[in-house]
This record gives C-alpha cells, sequence and structure tokens, in this order.
C-alpha cells in the first residue's frame, strides 16, 4: 500500500485526509458509511437528500468530531442571509458544533458569488462555525480565477480522463493561495465505463478513473458515489493495491478519455 497515494496533508483545509471522499447520496445506507469510516476514509460529503445514512452520520460526529472531515453546503446560495441561515440549519440537523466544509453547490446554476455571500462565508469561518469554505462549478475558467484570487479554501471540480480542460484552465492558477482541491465526475456518470466505437483496448474501471484523478498532484482527493457497499470495497480495495497510475496507463487512459469525449453527441450539464 503506498500511503503517500493513499494518503495527504492538505493545508487549507489543515487535514490529513484519505483520498477517496465518499459522497454518500446515491444510495449506500448507514451500516456502509460506518464500514468506511473504518476503513480510514474521513472526507464525506453529505447532502439532506442522504437519509439513509444521516443518523449513523450524527453518531459517528458524536464518537469522534475530530476524525472526520465533513462537506456539506445550502440547497442554493443566492444571499448571504439565506447562507448563515441554511449553514446554522445544517449544524443543528447534526447535532455538531463545526462544519469542515462549508460550500456553495454548483456556483452560477444554484448559487451566486457577490460581495453578499463572500460575507457570508467568511463571517461563517471567521466565527467558527466553519473551518474551511468552498463551492463546486462546472465553469472552469472561472474556477482558475477563483483559485488565484479568493478566501476559498476548497475548489470541487469536475475532472476526468474524457474532461481535462482543468489542467489548463485551473491547476496552473494554484500557486499561490493553494485552495484544496476535490474532483468529481471521475466516471463521467459511468460514461467511461462503457466502449465507445472504434476502440479495441481495454475499457476503464471504476479504480482506473479514480487513480487517473489522484495521479495529477493538484488533486488532493477524489469522490466517489458508490451505490452498495460492494462497489464501495471494491473501490477502496483497487486503490488500495494499484496505486498511482504508471507511464504506460497514463497515456492508455488519457487516449481512451479522448475518444469518449469525442464520441459524445453533445455536452450536457449533469449534477
Amino acid at each position: 500500500m503506498n500511503n503517500d497515494f493513499l494518503y495527504r496533508e492538505v493545508p487549507a483545509l489543515g487535514r490529513r485526509v484519505f483520498r477517496l471522499g465518499l459522497a454518500v447520496n446515491y444510495g449506500i445506507e448507514g451500516a456502509d458509511l460506518e464500514w468506511a469510516l473504518k476503513q480510514g476514509l474521513n472526507y464525506v460529503f453529505w447532502t439532506p437528500s442522504a437519509r439513509r445514512v444521516t443518523q449513523s452520520l450524527k453518531a459517528a460526529l458524536k464518537r469522534d468530531r475530530e476524525s472526520l472531515i465533513l462537506a456539506c453546503g445550502p440547497t442554493t446560495g443566492y444571499f448571504g442571509g439565506g447562507i448563515r441561515r441554511a449553514c446554522e440549519h445544517l449544524l443543528k440537523n447534526l447535532g455538531t458544533a463545526y462544519l469542515d466544509v462549508f460550500q456553495l453547490f454548483w456556483l452560477g446554476r444554484a448559487s451566486a458569488w457577490t460581495p453578499s455571500t463572500i460575507e457570508a462565508l467568511v463571517s461563517l469561518r471567521e466565527s467558527g462555525l466553519v473551518r474551511a469554505i468552498g463551492l463546486s462549478t462546472h465553469d472552469r475558467k472561472r474556477a482558475g480565477k477563483l483559485a488565484a484570487d479568493s478566501p476559498l479554501d476548497m475548489l470541487m471540480i469536475r475532472y476526468n480522463a474524457a474532461h481535462t480542460g482543468a489542467e489548463q484552465d485551473i491547476f496552473p492558477y494554484l500557486t499561490q493561495a493553494k485552495p484544496a482541491i476535490v474532483a468529481y465526475t471521475a466516471t463521467r456518470w459511468g460514461g467511461l465505463l462503457k466502449r465507445p466505437k472504434g476502440w479495441e483496448g481495454p475499457v476503464m474501471t471504476p479504480s482506473d478513473c479514480y487513480r487517473f484523478c489522484l495521479s495529477n498532484p493538484h488533486v488532493d482527493l477524489v469522490l466517489t458515489g458508490p451505490k452498495n457497499r460492494r462497489q464501495l470495497q471494491e473501490n477502496i480495495s483497487n486503490l488500495r493495491e494499484k496505486g498511482p497510475l504508471s507511464a504506460e496507463e497514463n497515456r492508455r487512459i488519457r487516449d481512451f478519455g479522448q475518444i469518449v469525449h469525442k464520441g459524445s453527441s453533445r455536452f450536457t450539464f449533469r449534477f
């Protein structure tokens, strides 16, 4: 097991993280979350729709708060007052004194970056109710500007073998302020797990998708959204066994990803 690959100290989060983060809103149960935490996973992306795991999450927070990095945010974030109220509601609902990462979702579609929302986020961090502030977005160029000059501690961005634009639009801007980079849509919503027309080589596996993201030094962690315990077990064990991509694997996977990208009939936002 390559601990340098599996774990990373992330200054923007002030913590050592297991680099496979767990999105709990795709079908896993509370017992699956408890199992994952015992395996060493410590970054949990939670939304109120993940009702099946909420009680287990609350129990884990109560049992050993400092061992877990909890990322969540308001359903919408257009106004500062609403953002503050949403944070207070989440704290009460989850029974915790602080949130590790409080993020705006889908900037430009479900939230806005305005003086009011910025002030609310920074104020929450300064008050200690939130330890780090972040956002998720598909707008790479905007994310690059925010990475270079904003108070953000974290950016959750789309990055996978078919969508590598972050390498030009975001990663070069991480030289001064260094927000944590959380990659998601690693499998391109399953599109990278299917054989594209004209491809004769091996098709990517879920672990290939996660390893691709984590083999980029700019990516601090990647989210996995398993539907059940079996998928979760496979994702963790394969990541541990295989480690970072070799140079040959990287070339093959990039070729595969570009064919998948070119074969798309049209671009569609998926959330």
